[in-house]
């Protein structure tokens, strides 16, 4: 992430404004989680933190969640490629070796990315921090076969999971 470390003291004493500048962006273009989730602290560590935050998700109405869901960008999508991604989705995707695609595997991650959108209406969405390509596709081909509640509620699991690792780069233990 590119904002600066905290430690669990300094997350405790955190003012609403500055929670949410910090935190706002754990969730893809979505500060509103944050902002939510302050009203459940302090926090001393980690672990509640990403609690009350999956629980402001969970809460939200399913309109919310679905923009939720369509704010995070393609895997190594277009987005991607042309340099427009969030500085930590740009390390995520980067750690999955997804800027090091080859013109096949970008071809494709690009129809496995429009035929998701097609039959969900919205991206794929996975944390991919420490995948393989080959996993990720797998995961992708795997998922194609569920039904769009399924895909929804596993979507929502994996911006939590993402969230969580988010924070974890984001709080010193």
């Amino acid at each position: 992430m590119t904002s600066p470390e905290l430690t669990p003291s300094e997350l405790a004493v955190l003012d609403r404004g500055r929670f949410v500048a910090l935190l706002g962006s754990v969730f893809e273009h979505a500060p509103w989680v944050a902002e939510q989730a302050f009203d459940a602290g302090p926090f001393h560590d980690v672990e509640p933190l990403h609690g009350a935050m999956v629980e402001a998700m969970r809460r939200a109405p399913r309109a919310r969640q679905l923009a939720l869901i369509r704010a995070h960008p393609d895997l190594a999508g277009r987005a991607a490629i042309a340099g427009e991604l969030t500085a930590a989705s740009s390390a995520e995707q980067a750690s999955a070796g997804l800027d090091r695609c080859t013109p096949a595997e970008f071809a494709r991650f690009r129809a496995l990315n429009d035929k998701h959108k097609e039959k969900f209406g919205f991206p794929f969405i996975l944390a991919v921090k420490g995948r393989a390509r080959q996993e990720i596709l797998a995961a992708f081909e795997q998922r194609l076969n569920n039904s769009a509640e399924a895909e929804l509620e596993e979507a929502l699991a994996q911006i939590a999971r993402i969230a969580r690792l988010r924070l974890d780069d984001l709080i010193r233990s």
